[in-house]
């Protein structure tokens, strides 16, 4: 007596029409995800108008005594309404733009240095970190407008736009 084991047969290729089908829904699946992305950049974009920033700084001069510290602060030129330069660090400066991120460029709203570890724009009092331009403010959504320091020398800076 035999045993006889019998397998049934398993096609183990999809049809072409089939396979052509998975294929097409695939394809615009894949399209549609990559047409549904909209990143376009502005979601934390200010409100001020691009302008070029090439600004070289002397810490030698007397109007820039404080930043020879760290944590001193002082204003200069450029930039929409004047730029902010702070001393972060040993060897380390950042600088922000004067005019308030979140308002149209007006004389209300250039910025000023509070208690050396804020700005304050006294349009509407709003307030933003020092260290990082963060807003303090609740309603504010845009952070203040941060330019590009390098150190190109000793006791010489150069501010542009990032």
């Amino acid at each position: 007596m035999t045993l006889k084991v019998v397998i049934p047969k398993r096609n183990l290729f999809v049809p072409c029409e089939k396979f052509l089908t998975v294929k097409k829904l695939l394809t615009l699946l894949i399209l549609f995800t990559l047409l549904a992305c909209n990143d376009d950049g502005d979601e934390f974009r200010d409100l001020l108008p691009e302008v070029q920033v090439n600004k070289t700084v002397f810490l030698n001069n007397p109007e820039f005594i404080d930043l020879q510290v760290v944590g001193g602060w002082a204003y200069t030129s450029d930039g929409i309404s004047g730029i902010i330069i702070y001393h972060y660090g040993i060897d380390t400066f950042i600088a922000f733009e004067r005019s308030a991120p979140h308002l149209s460029p007006q004389p209300c709203s250039r910025m000023s240095v509070k208690n050396g570890l804020t700005m304050e724009c006294p349009c509407d009092g709003s307030v933003f970190n020092i260290l990082n331009g963060a807003p303090l403010t609740d309603g504010v959504n845009y952070a203040a407008r941060q330019y590009r320091v390098l150190n190109t020398g000793p006791n010489t800076l150069q501010i542009t736009n990032f």
